[in-house]
C-alpha cells in the first residue's frame, strides 16, 4: 500500500462516520447518507495527490459532500418521497429527547435543500456565514437569507407537528 493510499485510509476511518452523520441530517436517510459519503470520499479520494493542506480537509470533505447532495437534488437523481414510515433513529445526544429529536429530524427532511445544507452548515457544523457561503458556492447574504427562511420553515412544520400532537 502506498504512503498516499495509507493516509487516505486512516482519514476515511477517522471521519466517516462524521460525515455520515452530517449526510443524514442533508438527506433524512441512512442509507443515502451512506452513498452521499462514498461519493463524496471518492471524489476526495481521486483530488487526493492535489491536496496540499492536510489540515483543511475536513472542509474540504463537507463542501464536497453538500455539493454532491446539492448536484443530487438538483439533476433529480434522487426524487424524494414522504411515506409514513418512521425514520430510523440513532442515539440521541445527552440532553435531547429521542422523541423530540425524531421530530426535529422529520421536520428537517420538509426543508427545501438549500435551506437544509444551510441549517446543517450553520447549526449542525458550527460553520461562520462566510465558511458557509464558501461551501454552498453563493454569497453571504444568500447563506442569510437561506438560513432565515429555512429556520421559519423549520418552525413552521414543528409547531403544526406541535399542534397534531
Amino acid at each position: 500500500m502506498s504512503d498516499r493510499d495509507a493516509a487516505f485510509q486512516e482519514y476515511f476511518a477517522a471521519r466517516s462516520d462524521a460525515m455520515r452523520g452530517t449526510a443524514y441530517l442533508l438527506c433524512g436517510d441512512w442509507h443515502r447518507a451512506e452513498d452521499l459519503v462514498q461519493a463524496a470520499f471518492t471524489k476526495l479520494y481521486l483530488a487526493w495527490k492535489r491536496i496540499e493542506r492536510h489540515e483543511a480537509l475536513d472542509a474540504y470533505t463537507r463542501q464536497i459532500l453538500v455539493r454532491t447532495f446539492l448536484s443530487e437534488r438538483r439533476r433529480g437523481w434522487f426524487r424524494f418521497e414522504s411515506t409514513s414510515e418512521e425514520l430510523e433513529d440513532s442515539a440521541a445526544p445527552s440532553g435531547l429527547y429521542s422523541e423530540d429529536r425524531m421530530v426535529l429530524l422529520e421536520a428537517l427532511a420538509k426543508v427545501p435543500p438549500k435551506q437544509r445544507a444551510c441549517l446543517v452548515l450553520r447549526y449542525w457544523e458550527d460553520m461562520s456565514i462566510e465558511q458557509t457561503a464558501v461551501v454552498l458556492k453563493c454569497s453571504e447574504g444568500t447563506v442569510k437569507s437561506q438560513a432565515a427562511r429555512g429556520l421559519q420553515t423549520l418552525r413552521g412544520l414543528l409547531s403544526q407537528q406541535e399542534r397534531v400532537r
